[in-house]
């Protein structure tokens, strides 16, 4: 049985949860998660890698159990945020898996610090204008045109329905698709000022498709080691997105899932069988 701990860290005046498993003196790995998520939805993977690894994986600012921002959310004071967390809990040099929010939360990381990190998992953890659905559209129109009825048009994406959409959408068999993921996330959304705090970080994802280029040169100079796992059916974040990694990094190893956006939900023991494959010991 792995021994997954539940701990909550104090950084800088804030409190950022986490979950913890893995002896203390293997290998770091750094899990983070995505939109509208948390933590929990590494809670199949956690048990398939901490033979291996120190893992951790904090909720987000503003996620999960994680306290709220005091102002206005955006992806550099998320990394902020997550970079103070990597030193309080003692990740001076770690493997980070990113997914979705996770990646330019990841990136920024690796950007700042590359000599921390030691490889990269991307779970369909977006760095390339190719990556980006359509399904973009609604959110491109609100970084161009922050009214307010370009804001409350986004108000969608924060509805249960959408949860569910997001979680069974690409899902060969959506009965394999736990409610226990989506039932939280939505839990989690309806607290007060949650939709707020997504909204913003909605019309800041902007910042992150302008870092692609910082992003792309990081990978082209420094060629981490990096397994991209993609759901290849996920409606936000294409293959080609996957793809793109190989142009920066030759050596990136590229794997497709017939799964969506939520790859975890449904191939949890296959990503995990490819990270131990692209793991040192």
């Amino acid at each position: 049985m792995t021994a997954i701990r539940y701990r909550t860290a104090k950084v800088d005046g804030k409190n950022v949860f986490y979950r913890e498993a893995g002896a203390a003196d293997a290998p770091k790995l750094l899990l983070l998660h995505g939109f509208p998520t948390a933590g929990h939805m590494f809670r199949d993977l956690i048990p398939l890698l901490a033979d291996r690894a120190h893992i951790v994986a904090p909720d987000l600012p503003g996620f999960g159990n994680s306290d709220m921002p005091d102002k206005g959310a955006t992806f550099d004071r998320i990394a902020d945020t997550i970079d103070r967390f990597t030193e309080v809990v003692g990740f001076d040099r770690y493997a980070v898996y990113v997914f979705d929010y996770g990646a330019p939360t990841g990136f920024r990381l690796a950007v700042r610090h590359p000599d921390r990190i030691t490889a990269i998992i991307s779970q369909n953890g977006n760095a390339y204008e190719e990556g980006l659905s359509d399904g973009w559209k609604p959110i491109r129109a609100y970084w161009q045109d922050a009214s307010p009825a370009n804001r409350d048009a986004l108000r969608a994406f924060l509805k249960p329905e959408t949860t569910v959409w997001q979680y069974t959408h690409g899902a060969p068999d959506p009965t394999r698709v736990s409610p226990d993921g989506y039932s939280l996330d939505n839990f989690y959304l309806s607290r007060p000022g949650v939709a707020e705090v997504q909204l913003d970080l909605f019309g800041d994802y902007k910042s992150n498709v302008a870092l692609y280029p910082t992003f792309q040169q990081y990978f082209r100079t420094h060629k981490p080691p990096l397994l991209a796992v993609w759901g290849k059916n996920d409606p936000f974040f294409l293959p080609p997105g996957a793809e793109a990694f190989k142009r920066d990094i030759p050596g990136a190893v590229v794997r497709f899932f017939d799964a969506g956006h939520f790859a975890l939900e449904t191939h949890a023991a296959e990503i995990a069988a490819a990270i131990r494959d692209f793991l040192p010991r």
